[in-house]
């Protein structure tokens, strides 16, 4: 289940509060037992209550003392796969419905259904305009009724939303509004030049949202020009986009700059824009990784840049028979499959014995197994067992050099390489490597 990113503001104006409840169902009802509420801040988010789901049925009691603001609820693990945002002010209870297939509706919150309907209603007056553009339609009575339109809806709910949580998000939302026909050229240009004409970056308003980070990662990514463009010259497009942003957030504090820009980097890795992604981390991320917990990401940045898909594997050395060898020498075979077990794993020593036996079948397949172990003793009895594959040992187990260099933190974990060493594909079991070797 993909996770939803729906409902996004903070507001912190308020100073006196009753207490309120987030209550409503979850259904299929017997999938769910759990949530956990958290408030979210621009860098973390902060626990605020939890309940039981009984029934496909919650209450959830929100304590007088918590702050108002986008509020995440968390119904599975792992938490940053399974949540929905709301919006919370501290003066109003919330009844919602969650579907299994992120269907999200409420009937009761001014704030959350006035947030939904208006970005639905603008979504739709933009396609509109997009509509127009598509379709060659030059009607200067028709383009200018569609942006009249568009400018109503805006206003219309500005004054709805007036002294509202959901007001911070929707004026800074206000999108360009033409006052004269412009061309598709001249409409695109225009819109980028305006696109953070109403977004206060300071504003800790929204600092404490998802509203700036959804803002950048889109810009970036959609603010193209309209000719058609290789490959090569989308991600220059999008580096550009990429620093105009960095200079536009530079004087925020450099824990956001970083939770922003690694947002982007995300949706590169996403889009497998690799020379993106690693102009990202080497131009901005490295030295923006100050605290603790950004210094964290960066390693899991690091790692998962080092292991992508098409990735040259990072080099392995072992002995056998009193030669050194390293697997960015060996050569003349099809495919090489890197396994890292222990000889005190279970499940290893029930998966490699039986691919071992089925991979005779594939003679253009090289094996190199690295055993994670605490001391040879028993690597050794287990695996000459295995005399097919070629046989590294990492002692220090999880904290040797090889477990850290290929970010494992399983056994077995497997990776299939091509003739040039190159990662091409992470199967997650012995069945799933042989699938992949047979087609």
């Amino acid at each position: 289940m993909k996770k939803t990113l729906l409902f996004i503001l903070c507001f912190l104006g308020y100073f006196s509060y009753a207490q309120h409840t987030i209550s409503g169902t979850f259904s299929p009802a017997d999938e769910y037992s759990w949530i956990i509420a958290y408030r979210l801040t621009p860098t973390s988010q902060a626990y605020v209550a939890d309940t039981s789901i009984k029934k496909g049925q919650f209450n959830l009691e929100i304590p007088k003392s918590a702050l108002p603001g986008t509020y995440r609820i968390v119904y599975a693990v792992p938490q940053d796969e399974f949540y929905f945002d709301i919006l919370y002010s501290g003066n109003e209870d919330i009844i919602l419905d969650f579907k299994s297939d992120e269907v999200l509706t409420f009937s009761a919150s001014k704030e959350n259904i006035l947030f939904s309907t208006y970005f639905n209603e603008i979504a739709d007056s933009e396609q509109g305009i997009i509509n127009y553009y598509s379709e060659g339609n030059k009607n200067t009575n028709k383009y200018n009724k569609l942006n009249e339109d568009l400018l109503n809806i805006q206003n219309s709910y500005e004054n709805k939303a007036n002294n509202l949580l959901v007001s911070n998000l929707i004026k800074a939302n206000r999108p360009f509004i033409s006052t004269k026909y412009l061309t598709p050229t001249q409409y695109i240009e225009s819109k980028k030049k305006s696109y953070f004409e109403y977004i206060d970056l300071n504003n800790s308003i929204l600092q404490s949202s998802q509203f700036i980070k959804n803002k950048l990662v889109n810009y970036v990514f959609t603010a193209l020009p309209l000719k058609t463009l290789t490959d090569v010259e989308t991600e220059n497009e999008i580096q550009l986009n990429i620093k105009l942003i960095a200079t536009k957030i530079q004087e925020l504090p450099e824990n956001y700059q970083f939770v922003l820009l690694h947002a982007v980097w995300e949706n590169a890795i996403a889009l497998q824009l690799n020379n993106t992604a690693d102009f990202i981390l080497n131009e901005y991320l490295t030295s923006k990784a100050k605290s603790e917990e950004n210094k964290k990401t960066l390693e899991k940045i690091v790692a998962e840049n080092r292991l992508r898909i098409g990735a040259i594997a990072p080099e392995i050395e072992w002995q056998s028979k009193g030669e050194v060898k390293k697997l960015s020498t060996i050569k003349n075979t099809t495919n090489y499959l890197v396994i890292f077990w222990s000889s005190t794993c279970s499940h290893c020593l029930h998966e490699l014995p039986a691919m071992h036996k089925e991979l005779k079948k594939h003679p253009n397949v090289k094996v190199i197994a690295v055993g994670l172990e605490d001391d040879e003793v028993t690597w050794r009895l287990e695996s000459e067992k295995l005399a097919d594959f070629e046989h590294a040992i990492a002692l220090g187990k999880w904290e040797s050099k090889y477990a850290k260099l290929y970010d494992i933190h399983q056994t077995p974990t497997y990776y299939i390489l091509d003739n040039q060493k190159r990662i091409i594909a992470k199967p997650e079991s012995d069945k799933e490597v042989i699938k992949f070797l047979e087609h």
